[in-house]
């Protein structure tokens, strides 16, 4: 497990490092850092079988991957990729397919079935926790308009954003015991800023 990790781990590296656009400003190679991260600190608070725990970690590299070639529909892109190294490394097919169910379980509306698949749909949301809230919002709203052509106002972002906040939940019990309250944090510090 651990080679197959190593081996994930300097492959995705080097694949988002040459082939990633630097115009994605959210979705790019430190996103990718940040999720691996937020998957290990949230699986730490659950009892995860070993093998779980490395198909878990695994679909954190993969999960993006797809960005290389298209923008809507990047999961389908991204799980090919995956399926592709780990048939490659000659993984059993439950296995790939339990990495593939947890990329899949990323697509918005997140719809997570197994403990793993809520664990990375967690980490993938992890950002709406941090101090630096902002910094996040403002990148993804500049790939919003790079990729989609969505153009908002100033309001019309603001308005956009609290409502995704506001709607957005955690699946773990991590998620909903400590992450709630640090989104909570941002959407109060939104909510003071006079916007609304």
């Amino acid at each position: 497990m651990d080679n197959l990790l190593q081996a994930v781990r300097d492959y995705v590296i080097l694949f988002l490092t040459e082939n990633l656009s630097q115009q994605l400003t959210f979705h790019n190679i430190t996103h990718t850092y940040e999720v691996v991260s937020a998957v290990r600190e949230i699986a730490r608070e659950n009892t995860l079988a070993d093998e779980d725990f490395c198909a878990l970690e695994i679909a954190a590299w993969f999960h993006d991957c797809g960005y290389v070639s298209c923008y809507k529909g990047h999961e389908e892109e991204s799980k090919r990729i995956a399926k592709n190294f780990l048939e490659n490394f000659n993984c059993d097919k439950f296995f790939i397919d339990k990495v593939l169910k947890c990329i899949d379980s990323t697509k918005y509306p997140q719809n997570p079935v197994s403990d793993i698949e809520k664990i990375i749909c967690d980490a993938d949301m992890f950002h709406l926790t941090r101090t630096n809230y902002y910094q996040y919002e403002k990148a993804l709203r500049l790939e919003f308009e790079k990729f989609l052509g969505l153009i908002f106002t100033n309001e019309e972002w603001q308005m956009e954003n609290h409502i995704f906040l506001q709607h957005q939940h955690y699946f773990t019990s991590y998620g909903q015991d400590v992450l709630e309250k640090f989104k909570d944090v941002n959407i109060q510090l939104m909510n003071s800023s006079n916007k609304f």
